[in-house]
């Protein structure tokens, strides 16, 4: 329990959004020194440290766009907005992705505010899939202003109360989340790493019942197995691999380039994942529906019966 809470080593092998909060902060720079330092490319004779995240948090964002599309097409899936909450708060990760992890920010102050909307959009993001779970068990009617004020207010809150701890470590209003040598800031250890993880275990958890007991089908677990695969691998890029493939690579790329990429991945799979369980008639599209709709029109309406334990 001693590391509880401490930023140190992670920002030290890693590039992480939360690091420059602390980096910067003339109390603690003095200490500092990465194990391996990112030195990317050389553009315009300006440096991109981390070209390779930019670009793929670029075709993260194009693909946000193509998604919402396609889930827009889908007349009555069940919770189509609330999965395009979670498709566009996951588009402000790519977008604040490119600022706070490009490595060409050359302002502190900037940099610390993007890297501060960064980590409160993912402490947000994680919080509105795990919402998206529960939607999928009908205890309030998908798409209504009910549903959707839930998503909006909670999420607003966690958002706001994750960017206010953020930016009170990286600017010092306050001495309550001053970061020591060690960077050790509890409240952002919680929201950045332990909120997430608990998150998307819950969503994982949550969706496995509904498709196994509910839905009586195993194909779509195929997908959402793989998109928890793919997010684990990402991580372990980051928190693992990062340090000796920067080393390895002269400091060219590191694992936040792994990390960015396969998350898309995961967000891909997953919003297929949500698409196989929720087939319906489509625009332009002629209806033609499977068992798994009809399974699941008979979750949303509650009757359930021995063919659908």
């Amino acid at each position: 329990m001693s590391e509880f809470g401490k930023f140190h080593d992670f920002c030290r092998d890693s590039t992480l959004p939360i690091c420059p909060l602390f980096v910067l902060n003339n109390s603690t720079t003095v200490n500092f020194q990465p194990s391996c330092e990112l030195r990317g490319f050389q553009a315009g004779g300006e440096p991109l440290r981390n070209l390779g995240s930019i670009i793929i948090a670029g075709f993260a964002i194009i693909a946000v766009a193509y998604l919402l599309w396609r889930s827009e097409r889908k007349q009555a899936a069940v919770g189509r907005r609330e999965m395009q909450i979670f498709l566009v708060m996951y588009g402000l990760v790519s977008l604040a992705e490119i600022f706070s992890v490009g490595g060409f920010l050359t302002s502190p102050t900037i940099l610390k505010w993007f890297s501060a909307i960064h980590v409160a959009a993912i402490a947000t993001t994680s919080w509105i899939l795990l919402l998206n779970a529960i939607v999928g068990y009908q205890l309030l009617d998908d798409g209504t202003l009910l549903s959707l004020s839930l998503f909006l207010v909670s999420g607003a809150m966690i958002f706001i109360g994750t960017g206010y701890i953020a930016l009170d470590t990286g600017f010092g209003y306050t001495d309550t989340f001053k970061p020591d040598a060690d960077f050790k800031n509890y409240g952002l250890y919680v929201l950045y790493l332990i909120f997430p993880i608990v998150c998307l275990a819950g969503y994982f958890i949550l969706e496995s019942i509904l498709v196994l007991r509910v839905l009586g089908e195993t194909r779509p677990m195929l997908l959402l197995g793989g998109a928890a695969v793919l997010f684990a691998i990402g991580q372990v890029f980051t928190f693992v691999i990062s340090v000796h493939l920067c080393n390895a690579a002269d400091g060219r790329i590191d694992g936040a380039l792994f990390e960015t990429l396969f998350t898309l991945f995961a967000v891909l799979t997953l919003w297929a994942f949500w698409s196989s369980i929720t087939e319906d008639t489509w625009v332009d599209e002629p209806l033609n529906p499977s068992m798994s709709d009809i399974a699941y029109d008979t979750h949303r309406s509650g009757r359930f019966d021995s063919q659908y334990p």
